[in-house]
């Protein structure tokens, strides 16, 4: 029995029948016994549906006699419908359990118990239940002659008639009057469901066998038959007879398969001889790579290496791996070998030997288990890569390093690397803590934008990804102080980003510098026009002394003054004082000191505001001045007061510059003329003073702008107008030039760049 059973195990064919047998059984089984449960279901159904269908039939054919109440036409009634075969009890139940009427007239009147099987379906609960679906209203039991029946409980329902009829009277309230309970055999039902069960197992049976047969028959001839031969031509091949062909001719899956393996043996011939090729080509392969390789067992004995190895140390057969490298007597701390035999994994490690003529050496060491059949590891294979030359490299990159961050914090301006896009400080020198208050750690990955005020911080955003250079930019110190640098920014990359590079100068003290000279050059201006300011108040005052004496010499003597007199001479009084005032306010405000803050200037406003602060010293001179101001010229980013020195010391040397020409000489008409005119360029504006004195010579017209350089005479003039002019032009991101021939006059252009303001 046991070796049977061990055959079928062993046997394809054995399985493949006794699996399909066993689903076939189990399928046909199933198929059987859902039939069977159908049938007997459907049967069952219908005896219940017939039963019921025959209930409501006396309970409609006993309907008319129950509302005349004759009992007599209810008792015929019942006895001639239980005359049928299949019928064993009709009986009539009143509310309190009595049998009113049956087919059995010894059973009438008597009281049967309330909670008795077939009034408990509605009595087994309190109150009693009304409505009960056809499932519970049904009992199937077995008689004391053994035979199973059926019965049916059909509530008679209070209706209209019963509750206001003559005959008899029930209460409204009173839903059910009484039950109707039909008792059928099912001594028929059985039988015809055995026939049935019968019937269906034997047919199961039968499709049975002949589907196994049919089943064993073709997996004998079809199956079992070829594997035979599949398995013949397979041992062939495996003893090395690659030319054996399986001679199997079906055109199905078993056909195929002799073919496929009829052309395995093929390939296996054409890949082992392939095979030998490549193994004689690894071995030369593994003998001149250039890298070292070697294999070493757990003891980290070397059992096979290449020829690069052989070249660069000279190993004998079993040398341990750590003397063949570096000479030493034990293990390497950190052996990347020992790591593989531990886990059965690759590792990396970096490591430092001594070549053969005594050189030092890096390599990049990787290893690799290597496996028996077993999935033991039997041994490591460490692969090494010359690195000594990236390695000094990296010596030489890092000693640069090291140079250019000493460099780098050693620069005494302040240095930024920003990130292009979101100006975010990524590195910085120590010159920061100088200059700014903060250290270096403090503002890393702040943006850099934060160090400027709140209100300009747009437009250096743009100024820093557009410009190469940004002057007076005003920042802010740690302590919350205000400081004005200059900027230069170029394009970088950290690392592999692109990037700004942000060197900045702290120019606060030179602009302080500069603010108290050329605050300084405004008094010396201001001296210089005392005379012609106190001719401009000497008028409006004669006006207002006349007007006086007037009115006293009026009231001294008592007499009227004519209202028109007293109105104009008021009126007249009151703009001079205004005039007056107005000339004190302007020499005021040019005095004063201005912060260091750009706005929007309209050019004609400042240069006429200039000429009237100096418009008497031109007109007591018979100098002559000539508009020629463009219309709807765009405003300019600087500040007016400052602007407005440039041009007072601009008609302040073309004065001079007139004044020298024409002292002792009779002056005709046009010799002493200045010409101011303001024009609009291409996305310029420009300004200019053109006077008609005795020019400037080309020897020296490069030099007016140098501090302290003068032609006039000792006492009459400093040399620092045209220089901080120069310099106040500058601040305002313009130019100025003289454009002179000796002996024709001098014209200064200042040119400032406009916005395009066509947008806004």
């Amino acid at each position: 029995m046991v070796p049977f059973i061990q055959k079928i195990r062993s046997s394809l064919v054995s399985k493949l029948i006794l699996s399909a047998g066993f689903i076939l059984l189990l399928t046909i089984s199933t198929w059987s016994y859902f039939s069977i449960a159908y049938q007997k279901t459907y049967l069952q159904d219908e005896v219940v549906s017939q039963t019921e269908r025959l209930g409501n039939t006396i309970k409609l054919g006993t309907h008319y006699a129950m509302m005349l109440n004759s009992r007599d036409e209810i008792n015929q009634i019942i006895i001639n419908i239980a005359r049928l075969k299949e019928i064993q009890n009709i009986r009539i139940y009143n509310k309190e359990g009595a049998i009113k009427f049956s087919n059995h007239p010894e059973e009438v009147e008597q009281i049967t118990n309330i909670k008795s099987e077939a009034c408990h379906i509605c009595h087994h609960s309190e109150p009693p239940r009304v409505d009960v679906d056809l499932a519970e209203r049904t009992r199937a039991f077995t008689a004391a002659d053994g035979q199973r029946l059926l019965g049916v409980i059909t509530p008679i329902h209070n209706e209209t008639g019963c509750s206001t009829g003559d005959c008899h009277f029930h209460s409204p309230d009173k839903k059910i009057l009484g039950a109707l309970d039909v008792v059928v055999s099912l001594e028929k039902t059985d039988q015809e469901i055995l026939f049935m069960e019968k019937g269906v197992i034997g047919l199961a049976l039968v499709a049975f066998l002949v589907t196994a047969a049919i089943i064993f028959v073709f997996v004998l001839r079809f199956v079992n038959r070829p594997i035979q031969k599949l398995i013949s031509g397979t041992r062939a091949i495996s003893q090395g007879d690659y030319s054996a062909r399986v001679a199997v001719t079906q055109q199905d899956e078993m056909g195929q398969l002799a073919a496929a393996m009829n052309l395995m043996g093929q390939e296996i011939g054409e890949k082992q001889a392939e095979l030998n090729r490549q193994r004689d080509e690894y071995q030369s392969l593994f003998n001149t790579v250039p890298c070292i390789i070697t294999v070493q067992d757990r003891d980290y004995r070397l059992i096979g290496y290449n020829r690069e190895f052989s070249d660069l140390f000279a190993p004998r057969p079993g040398d341990f791996c750590y003397f063949a490298y570096k000479g030493r007597t034990n293990k390497c701390p950190n052996c990347p070998v020992e790591k593989t035999f531990a886990d059965g994994q690759s590792h990396y490690s970096e490591e430092t030997g001594i070549n053969k003529d005594g050189t030092p050496a890096y390599w990049i060491v990787k290893t690799s288990p290597i496996r028996n059949a077993a999935g033991d590891v039997v041994a490591a294979m460490e692969v090494n890569l010359d690195i000594t030359h990236r390695k000094l490299l990296e010596q030489k990159l890092e000693n640069s390093e090291k140079k250019y961050h000493e460099i780098f914090n050693s620069i005494p301006n302040p240095v930024f690397v920003l990130d292009a896009e979101s100006l975010e400080i990524r590195d910085c020198n120590e010159a920061v803590r100088t200059v700014y208050g903060f250290e270096p750690q403090e503002i890393l990955f702040h943006r850099f934008i934060e160090l400027f005020p709140p209100e300009s911080r747009d437009r250096y955003t743009a100024e820093l990804r557009a410009a190469n250079v940004i002057h007076q930019a005003r920042q802010t110190h740690k302590d919350g102080s205000a400081l004005f640098v200059d900027m230069w920014i170029s394009p970088a990359e950290y690392p592999g980003r692109r990037a700004l590079l942000v060197t900045t100068s702290d120019i606060t003290k030179r602009l302080q510098a500069e603010q108290q000279l050329i605050q300084a050059s405004k008094m010396a201006t201001l001296g210089e026009m005392a005379t012609g300011v106190a001719h401009e108040l000497n008028q409006p005052l004669a006006v207002i002394k006349t007007a006086s004496r007037y009115f006293i010499k009026k009231t001294r003597r008592q007499e009227p003054i004519p209202d028109d007199i007293l109105s104009t001479m008021s009126e007249e009084i009151d703009s001079h004082v205004d005039r007056a005032t107005k000339i004190i306010n302007h020499m005021r405000e040019f005095g004063r000191k201005t912060d260091l803050k750009l706005d929007e200037v309209f050019l004609n406003e400042v240069v006429k505001r200039s000429f009237e602060i100096f418009s008497q010293q031109l007109k007591v001179r018979g100098i002559e001045v000539i508009w020629d101001l463009a219309a709807d010229l765009p405003p300019i980013k600087a500040d007016a007061n400052r602007l407005e020195q440039v041009f007072i010391n601009l008609l302040i040397n073309a004065r001079d510059a007139i004044e020298t020409v024409s002292e002792g000489n009779t002056a005709r008409p046009g010799d002493k003329t200045i010409t101011l005119a303001t024009r609009r360029l291409d996305g310029e504006v420009q300004a200019s003073v053109r006077d008609t004195g005795a020019g400037i010579p080309n020897s020296i017209i490069d030099k007016i702008f140098e501090p302290f350089f003068t032609t006039k005479e000792v006492g009459k003039g400093t040399g620092l107008g045209l220089s901080i002019s120069y310099q106040i032009v500058q601040d305002f991101g313009g130019a100025i030039r003289a454009v002179s021939r000796e002996g024709e006059g001098a014209t200064f252009l200042i040119t400032f760049p406009a916005p395009d303001r066509s947008g806004t």
